[in-house]
């Protein structure tokens, strides 16, 4: 078996790899220069993409399925599959593997710190601690939400939303869960609702955070409708893909007050803007991310100790499985997208 290693991997990460799948035969790329060693063009693999059996890796460039031609598996290194052409690789014969589960207690930790940066007005007070500006006791626009006692309504309970859901219940929260075949449970959360019954959920929490997968179904699914059904006040985060929410609607209800704040690890593609959309300010056209409302980062959720160690572990693991012709314990389905 030969595989592609997908990112300009270091000496030890090499052996890591090779030492785990004796009898196998792994690559990288060509050396180039890069801005991020995880970056990747057709150009540093197009010379080794035609006999692979098996890539690994976060990138995978436009055109490499047309190289790769002995391809059967592809470990991609994120939760998310929708960058993949899901179709084409169906089509292929391809299967893939993905992180699921791999790098949720990270993820789930920084949705507690944006829900707790959030409530505590924590950007807003450091500002003024440094600039020496007076924050008034009490008063309505500078006093803490609370979390105790407060409502946490999930959307999307996986395994991040599942982690969430625990990390909450020791701020002593109640715990609403919203998936898609609720008959799976609630886990630990207090109750669990089918998407049918999510404007029920979004009314009763104060909290609400979307933990989904992004798919056909779920591409913008949360927009005025989904905001007009929260309770007033509410704070709305996102840990899981910026194209889930329809950021025009979200942007209003920011500026009106509906939504108290917004937080945010994941910001929006715009696939048929114009002009492109590399002529406007990332990550939002309508500058959210500058509102004093706001807390954002640019998918940091993930990059914590440990987690690419344990996305190598797992990648390796799935390899060794394809390998031994066994069930893929990480396979995704290729019509679902997860």
């Amino acid at each position: 078996m030969k595989v592609l290693l997908g990112w300009h991997a270091t000496d030890e990460e090499l052996a890591t790899v090779q030492q785990s799948l004796p009898g196998t035969t792994v690559v990288g790329p060509r050396p180039e220069p890069y801005l991020s060693r995880f970056d990747l063009t057709l150009e540093s693999i197009a010379d080794t993409l035609g006999d692979v059996d098996a890539f690994v890796g976060y990138v995978l460039p436009e055109g490499s399925l047309d190289i790769a031609k002995k391809l059967k598996l592809i470990c991609w290194m994120h939760a998310g599959c929708d960058e993949l052409d899901l179709a084409r690789l169906k089509t292929l014969g391809v299967q893939v593997t993905n992180l699921r589960g791999a790098n949720s207690i990270s993820v789930a930790e920084h949705a507690m710190a944006i829900i707790l940066g959030l409530a505590k007005r924590l950007i807003a007070k450091h500002q003024a601690c440094v600039n020496a500006l007076p924050v008034p006791v009490y008063d309505a626009e500078s006093r803490s939400a609370m979390l105790h006692r407060r409502t946490l309504g999930i959307i999307g309970l996986g395994q991040i939303g599942s982690a969430i859901a625990q990390r909450a219940k020791a701020f002593d929260m109640r715990v609403l869960g919203v998936r898609l075949h609720p008959e799976l449970g609630a886990g630990v959360a207090d109750a669990v609702f089918g998407v049918d019954q999510m404007p029920q959920v979004l009314g009763n929490s104060d909290y609400v955070v979307l933990a989904t997968p992004i798919t056909r179904k779920t591409s913008s699914f949360f927009g005025a409708t989904e905001i007009d059904a929260m309770k007033s006040g509410a704070f709305l985060v996102n840990v899981a893909r910026g194209n889930l929410i329809q950021e025009r609607p979200l942007y209003d209800a920011l500026k009106s007050g509906k939504i108290a704040g917004y937080g945010s690890d994941v910001w929006w593609t715009y696939n048929n803007a114009f002009p492109a959309s590399y002529h406007f300010p990332v990550p939002s056209r309508t500058g959210i991310q500058r509102m004093p409302n706001v807390i954002g980062t640019g998918d940091q959720g993930a990059n914590a100790d440990d987690v690419l160690d344990r996305n190598i572990a797992r990648s390796v693991e799935s390899l060794l499985e394809f390998q031994n012709d066994k069930p893929l314990t990480w396979k995704i389905d290729l019509d679902l997208g997860y």
